[in-house]
């Protein structure tokens, strides 16, 4: 009995220490999923500056000016082999009254071009370009080619996206790997609002509509991403009027 009793503060020790680990792990893994959502955040941002920084390679001034909604899934990955599918996270924000909305988690999965992206992670961007293609990203899950048409986005700022016939989809998509860059066939894959990643985003869940109507306010972390849509949106727009202008200026001179 006395070695029962005398054993037993070192039990409580053992146990004591077990929870402290087990509860340390616990933070440690909730701080590891907050830094993963920021640095996911961070990653979209640079994806959209570094394609746009490319003129000749980079999303349309048209189609960025116009755009209703903007996405970016950075590092991508398949998950099978051959025809199987893929997965990938990332961030979305849409125009509102005041400006691009706080921007929401977002996950792609699926689709049936694993062949065309070489098995390697490749980042994805998707131009969202009227208002039904909007009214679907707001309803937080939706196919691309059933419930939103899609398409291959043309590539190149000056491109003459507008007279297009890919310009009737309602999501133009692109992707980028071993420094390529141009349209893609997404058919078939399915894009779903991360609910995980919102609650570690904003503290709590919060619909996907909410966000993207601007009814939420961004996120220190947010900052990098809406800068880049921001900048690149209106970069695009100036230019665009710029390029109406000249058209008009030359046309006035010929005539």
């Amino acid at each position: 009995m006395t070695r029962l009793i005398s054993g037993l503060p070192r039990c409580l020790l053992m146990l004591g220490t077990f929870c402290l680990l087990f509860v340390g792990t616990g933070w440690s893994a909730d701080d590891k999923d907050e830094s993963d959502i920021a640095k996911r955040i961070d990653a979209s941002a640079k994806v959209l500056t570094e394609i746009m920084a490319t003129p000749d390679k980079a999303i349309p001034d048209k189609v960025m000016s116009d755009a209703k909604c903007i996405a970016v899934i950075p590092s991508m990955v398949k998950i099978a082999v051959g025809f199987g599918g893929n997965h990938g996270k990332g961030v979305a924000t849409c125009r509102t009254a005041a400006g691009w909305s706080a921007p929401a988690p977002i996950t792609i999965t699926g689709g049936s071009w694993g062949l065309q992206l070489g098995g390697q992670a490749v980042d994805l961007v998707m131009v969202v370009t009227n208002e039904d293609g909007m009214q679907h990203l707001l309803s937080s899950h939706f196919k691309l080619g059933a419930d939103a048409s899609a398409a291959a986005g043309p590539v190149g700022r000056d491109a003459a996206a507008d007279t297009d016939v890919k310009m009737r989809a309602e999501v133009l998509t692109y992707s980028r790997a071993r420094g390529l860059f141009a349209g893609i066939d997404l058919s078939g894959a399915v894009l779903t609002q991360d609910k995980d990643e919102t609650r570690l985003l904003y503290g709590n869940f919060i619909p996907s509509a909410d966000i993207l109507s601007g009814k939420v306010q961004p996120t220190a972390v947010s900052v990098p991403f809406l800068t880049a849509v921001r900048k690149y949106s209106i970069q695009s727009k100036e230019q665009s009027k710029s390029d109406a202008g000249s058209s008009v200026g030359t046309a006035s001179a010929s005539n």
